[in-house]
């Protein structure tokens, strides 16, 4: 993993170098085969932006879909479009050794099964905190081994000790839990309380719902709240609905569809998540979402949102709408049984 050409992509420096090994691999050979290792949203980008330098990408991960940040049916929407624009996805499969030639640069990379030919090679791996040095001086961690820290941002048990980003744990709001989120917004608001608090002042850091979003070829992805899986670890009972809907009104040039899936408390019909993928206009439209899972909203009361229309921007009923009285029927069919 150490060979000139395999790299990891975290800093704009690790970018830097990247483009300086592709010239390279360019300068020599032309564009061939790239292999991204990992599925996230890191890799999902870098392997776009191979494809889109004539490489052919294949993408390796050890999980059964891309993109473990959706649910698997909305997985397989992002594999869809990633196989529409020539990118091999291939899921279940964890790279064992990266096989180099004379000159130290990759040749391919290996599996249990298969291996994989690469001239290039990308680490989309994620992240763990680097609590080490924490560890260490014997401040509190959490199961995630993040730091585990107050609303202002210091240290659990340790007044003068304020921690933020990437190696401290935050609170998710819709299911109460503690988790691992290392997302620049959310590091960088930290920021702004850590530094508000050591200078005297007030401030908090209440927690996240988890939003983020991302983009594949003309294919924009987007989630807050819970996956099915987050919500049964939490306990949480729910019912799912799916919609598919367009960005504007559906006569209108330009209407792209977009799907968006809901989740729903059961009896309560309190909103637990949203995942859209869709094409232009898609992402952005699950701050809807993040601001009624925030409010904790049903999504009975959702469906009565005055959100902007005209037809250039919306249907009548906005996919998030639309799919919030899916899943508000979906909470009264259940309570009826």
């Amino acid at each position: 993993a150490d060979a000139p050409g395999v790299h990891c992509v975290q800093t704009l420096g690790d970018g830097e170098a990247l483009l300086r090994t592709l010239a390279e691999v360019e300068r020599r050979r032309g564009p061939r085969h790239a292999v991204v290792v990992g599925a996230g949203y890191i890799g999902v980008e870098m392997a776009e932006a191979l494809a889109l330098r004539g490489y052919r990408v294949t993408v390796l991960d050890r999980a059964e879909q891309p993109m473990t940040t959706l649910d698997p049916d909305m997985g397989e929407l992002v594999r869809d479009a990633m196989a529409g624009m020539g990118i091999n996805t291939v899921t279940g499969a964890a790279m064992t050794g990266v096989e180099t030639g004379d000159d130290g640069f990759p040749r391919a990379v290996l599996t249990e099964d298969d291996r994989f030919p690469a001239d290039v090679v990308v680490l989309g791996l994620g992240v763990r905190p680097e609590t080490s040095l924490a560890a260490a001086a014997g401040l509190p961690l959490g199961a995630s081994g993040g730091l585990v820290t107050d609303l202002g941002m210091r240290v659990r048990g340790h007044g003068d000790v304020w921690a933020g980003g990437d190696c401290v744990e935050v609170l998710n709001l819709v299911s109460g839990l503690p988790g691992h989120v290392p997302l620049g917004t959310h590091a960088n608001k930290q920021g702004q309380v850590i530094g508000t608090n050591a200078a005297g002042g007030y401030a908090t850091f209440p927690g996240v719902v988890g939003t983020a979003v991302s983009r594949v070829c003309d294919l924009e992805i987007a989630r807050t709240g819970l996956l099915e899986a987050q919500a049964r670890e939490a306990g949480l009972r729910f019912v799912t609905t799916s919609v598919t809907a367009t960005s504007r009104a559906g006569y209108f040039p330009g209407a792209r569809p977009m799907t968006v899936k809901m989740l729903a408390e059961r009896r309560t019909g309190r909103l637990l998540g949203v995942q859209i993928v869709g094409r232009e206009g898609a992402a952005k439209r699950v701050d809807v979402a993040a601001v009624a899972l925030t409010a904790r909203l049903t999504v009975e009361q959702m469906t009565s949102l005055d959100l902007g229309y005209a037809p250039p921007f919306s249907p009548v009923w906005d996919p998030v709408l639309a799919a919030a009285r899916k899943a508000a029927a979906a909470v009264r069919e259940d309570a009826a049984v």
